[in-house]
């Protein structure tokens, strides 16, 4: 009562849905509210034959306080519901989000849903990352880090208060469920059997433990782990290799056209020629030749590498597992890229700066390119890629290289050029006369050299961009034009930046 009096602008006249975790809950909550003088109502199984009677109720303000069972996880609209109160703890981030979602419609005169979730001493397994995470939504810092901070990251007009008991609670809960050890790792391999009837394979071990493929990846693979828990033998030929592969390149990858087109080419053991040939294939399969031996290895060809990468019948079972969860994560549409047709390279997807390398014909199956600059082009193709960071930290960026680079909306861009650029230099006319030139420019954006988790991030291809106007030299700040929406994540951490 006394939060309910402290968090919401009159106690009295809210429309507050409660979540319950019985009957017998719901009753006593009830009596409870009814005993201090607030107008409440129970519904549940036992007094359903009254829910049209006691949601217009509700609705009219007779019952400020409506305690629920599940009843109202989905497919009930009330729009006039201000307040909800978590008064149970939920498994399932799908229900925790559902009931969430009875407070956030629109309403005529309700200006903001205030949730209280008493979440008391739940178990140590219960998921305060995930349900945090789903708040939040994508940031480039970890949960705990949020919470640590208050929450510098929410959507603008919303707020999250822990009161010090609970964020003391919750910050420990999330420490002890994101400790993966290996130790930790391999007792839940040898007790899976116990846990559940599916059998042990990556997928099932992940959702079973709520787990992401960078518990197990960012240092171990899944073959070595499960050799350890259960003292078997695996191939290792090549295991560093597929561990490199694994752990960072694919897990800073979201493409699911690459991703589909290796699960076609373990399907055909490897054999490309099997393939549809066409020049995205070659340039999709040299990428993948480059993610597994991080370059060119003298006198092995394009299509013996991939064959010696399908020997190791262990690891090419893992890499489809692998891939499989992937692309099931991936949570974006790719749109592709028409003006190039054999650009093997899909907008919004997210890609390693060496398989971009590779799709842009610099790396190549003779040599790799040494490229390390923000900048990158092919002039026999008449293309150009912009890398961009929109984070730049002192550690990894020189004051000479700390450019200002930021989305203006959506579809507009400000970059800063390399600091010798003028307009007056032949890159400078090059970006000024661009269009007129027919060079294609591409623009790849990431966060932050590196994720929250220490992963050495992809960048995600938002596409080609026109030139608009320019204004100083050395560098020259440009503004492009996007042909496409840069994705909302980036747009969220770019207008940040550009705000101040």
């Amino acid at each position: 009562m006394q939060n309910l009096q402290s968090y919401t602008k009159d106690f009295k006249e809210v429309r507050a849905i409660g979540f319950c975790a019985s009957i017998k809950h719901a009753k006593f909550m009830k009596q409870k509210f009814e005993k201090i003088g607030l107008a409440a109502e129970c519904l549940t199984s036992e007094n359903s034959i009254d829910r049209v009677d006691i949601i217009h109720r509700f609705k009219t303000k007779k019952i400020n306080y409506l305690f629920v069972v599940d009843i109202f996880n989905e497919g009930i609209d009330i729009p006039e519901i201000d307040t909800v109160l978590f008064l149970r703890p939920t498994e399932s981030l799908t229900i925790f989000l559902q009931q969430l979602g009875r407070g956030l419609r629109l309403h005529e005169g309700k200006d903001a849903l205030t949730v209280l979730d008493f979440v008391g001493q739940a178990r140590k397994e219960f998921d305060y990352e995930n349900k945090f995470r789903a708040l939040i939504g994508k940031t480039n810092t970890t949960v705990q880090n949020e919470i640590e901070k208050d929450f510098p990251n929410l959507p603008l007009g919303s707020s999250i208060v822990l009161e010090k008991q609970a964020k003391e609670y919750i910050l420990e809960n999330i420490r002890h469920a994101t400790d993966m050890n290996k130790r930790k790792l391999i007792r839940l391999i040898q007790n899976f059997q116990n846990h559940t009837k599916l059998p042990l394979n990556l997928k099932n071990f992940l959702r079973i433990y709520n787990l992401e493929l960078k518990h197990i990846y960012k240092n171990h693979t899944f073959n070595s782990l499960k050799s350890e828990a259960f003292n078997k033998e695996y191939d290792t030929f090549n295991f560093d290799n597929y561990k490199s592969m694994l752990g960072k390149k694919w897990i800073v990858t979201e493409s699911i056209q690459y991703f589909k087109f290796i699960l076609s080419l373990i399907e055909v053991k490897f054999d490309l020629n099997q393939l549809e040939n066409k020049v995205s294939n070659r340039l999709m399969a040299l990428m993948l030749y480059y993610d597994f031996y991080q370059g060119p290895i003298l006198n092995l060809s394009l299509q013996e590498g991939l064959k010696q990468m399908g020997e190791n019948r262990d690891f090419v079972s893992e890499m489809k597992e692998y891939l499989e969860v992937k692309i099931d994560k991936i949570g974006f549409e790719e749109i592709p890229f028409v003006e190039m047709p054999n650009f093997p390279l899909q907008i919004h997807a997210r890609y390693t700066r060496d398989q971009v390398l590779v799709a842009l014909g610099l790396s190549t199956i003779e040599k790799k390119s040494s490229n390390r600059e923000g900048v990158a082009e092919n002039k026999d193709l008449n293309v150009e890629a912009l890398f961009v960071n929109l984070k730049k930290s002192e550690e990894d960026f020189s004051p000479t290289t700390m450019y200002d680079d930021y989305a203006i909306n959506e579809t507009l861009f400000h970059w800063q050029s390399q600091n010798q650029t003028s307009p007056e230099s032949s890159k400078g006319l090059s970006y000024i006369l661009q269009q007129k030139n027919k060079k294609t420019i591409l623009l790849f954006v990431r966060e932050s050299k590196e994720d929250s988790d220490k992963f050495t991030q992809g960048y995600v291809f938002i596409g080609p961009a026109k030139y608009v106007e320019h204004e100083g030299s050395k560098p020259m700040s440009i503004k492009w034009k996007l042909k496409e929406s840069i994705p909302h994540y980036l747009w969220k951490e770019s207008a940040k930046l550009s705000v101040g």
